[in-house]
């Protein structure tokens, strides 16, 4: 039987490949072929996608991995975390303490006024430059980089270099290894330019507060383990919630009523953007892969030691053994949150209390502002980002 490719391919842009469905009830754990050529096992079922997350028999992925991208090292996941011991074990949970305080709900909602000026601002500029305009450019993309630059204290007029770095290094199959490692290059360089001038000069931001974390006697954060903090917080802290942004506006809009609701019942907000980040099949291209530490079973099938793993959170997000008529958009479903959308476990995603926030702010400010926001070209004129495990659409363009 011939190992299938995967990503699978589908019939409609914002709908999940088929094979999820089918491989969920028939073969939850199933052998697939990566862009790079190596073969990993597919998990589509909710509890064995959640155990492959949270069970300390499986780690993170690392040079011994399978493969995700076509470049040499195998993408992001293989890439080894030089000079830190964040990725796993004592090391990521002594990290994630020292940052846990700085992303708890309480701490985020304090930024609410900030984003919502923000995404005012732009809604403005919006309005201005008139309709039709490219969402996925004037408020998806800018928004969430004003957010973590001024979270951290960088610049937001580099929102540009950002996105190419981020691009870059979260290729699938769109760069090359030489492109890779001049983008790790000329990012460290430039966290390295904002580390010194905060230290020269702290500010109240994350980054002057993480570089007095470094400098203090105990070593609590090395220079290194700085450089990495900050290179994943404005990574992860712009390229999934832009594309979660337009992924939203898309979903409401290709299915006009969900965003009427909204209008009609501003209570709506927090619920219908639960099921927006349980329903999207696009963001997650590939996931987050696992290799299991010793040989186990799941979902009735073998795992051997050393075997990596994929666990498919979208696919787990539709399981009705989890969520009751999964494929029905409801905002007001009593369990959206248990969707894997974020992770799980230890590495939980740390930034979702702000990501949370935005896609609540944005969806406020857009059905206040544009009650009568309408995609351009339909649902039909939606097309994915290719290359990238990012994932995502491309531009998503709307008038009013």
């Amino acid at each position: 039987m011939t190992t299938p490719n995967y990503p699978f391919d589908r019939d409609a842009t914002l709908e999940p490949p088929r094979e999820w469905a089918e491989l969920r009830e028939q073969c939850p754990v199933a052998h697939v072929r990566l862009p790079s050529g190596d073969t990993a096992q597919l998990l589509t079922g909710y509890d064995d996608v959640r155990t492959a997350l949270t069970d300390q028999r499986f780690r993170r992925g690392g040079p011994d991995a399978a493969r995700i991208s076509t470049t040499r090292d195998g993408g992001i996941f293989n890439r080894a975390a030089s000079g830190t011991d964040m990725r796993e074990g004592e090391g990521h949970l002594r990290w994630r303490r020292l940052l846990t305080r700085s992303f708890t709900v309480k701490k985020m909602e304090t930024w609410r006024p900030r984003v919502q000026a923000m995404a005012d601002e732009l809604v403005d500029d919006l309005l201005k430059s008139g309709s039709p305009a490219n969402l996925s450019a004037q408020l998806a993309l800018p928004l969430p980089v004003r957010v973590i630059c001024a979270l951290v204290g960088a610049p937001s007029r580099d929102q540009d270099r950002f996105a190419h770095w981020s691009q870059v290094m979260l290729t699938l199959t769109r760069y090359s290894q030489e492109e890779v490692e001049q983008a790790y290059q000329e990012f460290d360089s430039y966290v390295s330019d904002l580390v010194d001038a905060r230290r020269a000069d702290p500010g109240d931001d994350l980054l002057s507060e993480l570089t007095q974390i470094s400098d203090s006697e105990d070593g609590r954060l090395s220079h290194q383990e700085l450089i990495a903090t900050v290179r994943a917080l404005l990574l992860a802290g712009h390229e999934t919630t832009s594309n979660m942004i337009a992924i939203m506006a898309a979903m409401l809009l290709s299915e006009r009523e969900r965003y009427q609701a909204v209008i009609d019942d501003p209570a709506l907000i927090q619920g219908t953007v639960e099921e927006v980040l349980r329903l999207d099949t696009t963001l997650s291209v590939i996931g987050f892969p696992r290799v299991a530490a010793e040989d186990l079973e799941l979902g009735g099938a073998p795992v051997r030691a050393g075997a990596t793993v994929i666990p498919c959170r979208p696919a787990a997000n539709r399981d009705p053994r989890r969520f009751e008529d999964p494929e029905r958009f409801d905002p007001r479903r009593p369990n959206a949150a248990q969707h894997l959308s974020f992770g799980a476990g230890a590495h939980y995603c740390l930034g979702q209390p702000l990501a949370r926030l935005e896609l609540q702010v944005v969806l406020g400010t857009l059905t206040r502002r544009l009650p009568t926001l309408a995609l351009r070209d339909g649902v039909d004129g939606l097309r994915l980002r290719k290359g990238l495990l990012s994932g995502g659409l491309e531009d998503v363009w709307v008038t009013w």
